[in-house]
């Protein structure tokens, strides 16, 4: 299980993964402090900022990570096993620092992890219920989680999966798997190509059908989503074709009629 800081402020979430037998690499804030001596670090940034690094050449305790993007560009991160209170590469919890500049620890691109996943060299490694895990598979671990918000952000801020207005338990979930499959629709039409269009499908707005208004020519009859009407209703492909269909619903509506004159309306006088 992967997750960022939002969820490691309460040792009851550690305490919920432990008892599920889950592995999990969670990120920790920053400057989120924790019982130590006074000579040793209080918070992650504390751990990061103590390990050693005397640049690329003299990397110190950092060792170097390549990174593998989905445009196909890499980049080398620096990560660290450190040590703050209990963390550490030989407890049964480790502290993982990942960023791109040791030096500075820039906010923006620095990754403090906390994990249950052994240190390869471990004494407890050979006996862990998880499998151990070396620095490159930690990096790699959690940046699959910002994969999260490839869907989520679109789900809650474009398709209403925030924006509902019901109260049960039961409402919200209905509404939630609504959007959820919307989505999908969506998902499948971005990737989908077009099928092939449909040459003989009828015209779904003949010329000799009396219309209200002027007379609105639809386009080509060359890309209908269905032909007729079937005994056995299914759902429509997203990606065959739906400009056609919206075009031929975009129809203008019944004339404009004359606004009436306002009502005329006493006002009481008032000093």
């Amino acid at each position: 299980m992967v997750a960022d800081c939002a969820y490691s402020v309460s040792d009851d979430w550690y305490f919920t993964l432990r008892d599920a037998g889950l592995a999990y690499v969670v990120a920790l804030k920053r400057r989120n402090g924790t019982w130590a001596r006074a000579d040793q670090p209080h918070t992650p940034i504390d751990a990061a900022h103590a390990l050693t690094w005397h640049g690329v050449e003299h990397p110190g305790e950092w060792t170097p990570i390549e990174r593998h993007f989905r445009d196909g560009h890499t980049e080398t991160w620096w990560a660290a096993d450190a040590h703050l209170g209990g963390y550490g590469p030989d407890s049964p919890c480790r502290l993982v620092v990942a960023t791109t500049d040791p030096a500075t620890l820039p906010e923006k691109a620095t990754w403090c992890l906390a994990t249950n996943l052994p240190h390869p060299d471990a004494p407890h490694a050979a006996t862990s219920p998880y499998p151990p895990a070396d620095l490159a598979e930690i990096v790699r671990l959690y940046g699959l989680r910002p994969w999260i918000e490839q869907s989520y952000k679109q789900i809650k801020d474009e398709l209403g999966w925030a924006d509902f207005q019901v109260r049960s338990d039961h409402a919200v979930r209905r509404h939630q798997t609504l959007v959820n499959c919307a989505f999908t629709f969506c998902w499948d039409q971005w990737f989908a190509p077009p099928g092939p269009l449909d040459a003989t499908a009828p015209d779904p707005c003949p010329d000799n059908r009396p219309e209200r208004g002027h007379r609105h020519t639809p386009p080509a009859p060359t890309a209908l989503l269905a032909q007729g009407i079937t005994r056995r209703p299914i759902l429509a492909h997203p990606g065959h074709h739906p400009a056609p269909l919206v075009a031929s619903m975009d129809r203008p509506g019944p004339a404009a009629r004359t606004p009436s004159p306002p009502r005329r309306r006493h006002h009481r006088q008032t000093p």
